[in-house]
């Protein structure tokens, strides 16, 4: 753990190359899924990334065999028997989608296995996501009855389409990397063994470039997503309403009973 990161200690934070800061989930006995600490600290790490000089571009991945399966079973359940955590977790997923967006610090994904719900949100939120082929993508609101509201109507619409947003999220299907890239949702589709080393290169290489000429240009480009943050903003209400319906009651229940 590097010192200035030493906060995060959910996390995994570590140099991947000079000036390539690497950020892991790591918590590859839970799939990766996020606990409090971690829904917290991926939401706020990306305005100290921001603030660092030593870092010039960012990787951000999962250790195991996945990316991140979303928020783990106990953080759904709290959220929706607590309202004091669903306002603190919410407010916390409003700001993971504003400081990924903000940070001026180019951001690689690099998603293996299954990314879902928030943990989807960090790997398509990123500038450029390079996908395993046998990824699986997954945005699963609607499958436990809430609104879709971390990311997909934010970034889906703008990276896939209108129509293949509404299919994959309203259908709750999963998509793998080979057809994410077909469709546009994810930059690149690389086989398994070569997700790391080619994700690394990536970011080595956006690393090398000058940086004045990276960050105005990321800068310029997610005004598109700025643009759009009234989308966003309002499917965030609705999901945190969602909480409030039978349906997500029942769905989440099920959940915690499994």
């Amino acid at each position: 753990m590097i010192s200035r990161y030493h906060s995060y200690d959910a996390l995994k934070v570590e140099w991947a190359a000079p000036s390539v800061l690497k950020v892991s989930f790591n918590r590859p006995e839970k799939r990766n899924a996020m606990n409090d600490a971690v829904h917290r600290q991926i939401s706020e790490i990306w305005l100290d990334i921001d603030a660092d000089e030593e870092v010039r571009s960012v990787l951000v991945c999962g250790e195991g065999s996945d990316f991140c399966v979303g928020g783990e079973v106990d953080l759904v359940v709290g959220m929706l028997e607590d309202r004091v955590q669903r306002r603190r977790t919410m407010q916390e997923a409003l700001r993971l989608v504003h400081n990924m967006v903000n940070c001026s610090k180019p951001i690689v994904s690099a998603i293996q296995g299954s990314a879902i719900g928030g943990g989807l949100a960090v790997a398509l939120l990123a500038d450029i996501s390079v996908a395993a082929k046998d990824a699986r993508l997954l945005d699963g609101h609607v499958r436990i009855g809430l609104a879709a509201g971390d990311h997909a109507v934010l970034v889906w619409p703008l990276l896939c389409g209108l129509a293949k947003a509404k299919y994959h999220v309203m259908m709750n299907e999963a998509v793998s990397g080979t057809e994410a890239e077909r469709i546009g949702l994810v930059s690149r589709v690389v086989e398994s063994s070569e997700l790391e080393s080619k994700s690394l290169r990536i970011a080595e290489r956006l690393s090398e470039l000058p940086a004045p000429a990276i960050r105005w240009t990321k800068y310029a480009f997610n005004n598109w997503l700025r643009a759009a943050a009234p989308h966003f903003d309002l499917s965030h209400s609705f999901e945190t309403m969602s909480f409030e319906t039978d349906d997500a009651v029942q769905s989440i229940k099920l959940l915690k009973n499994l």
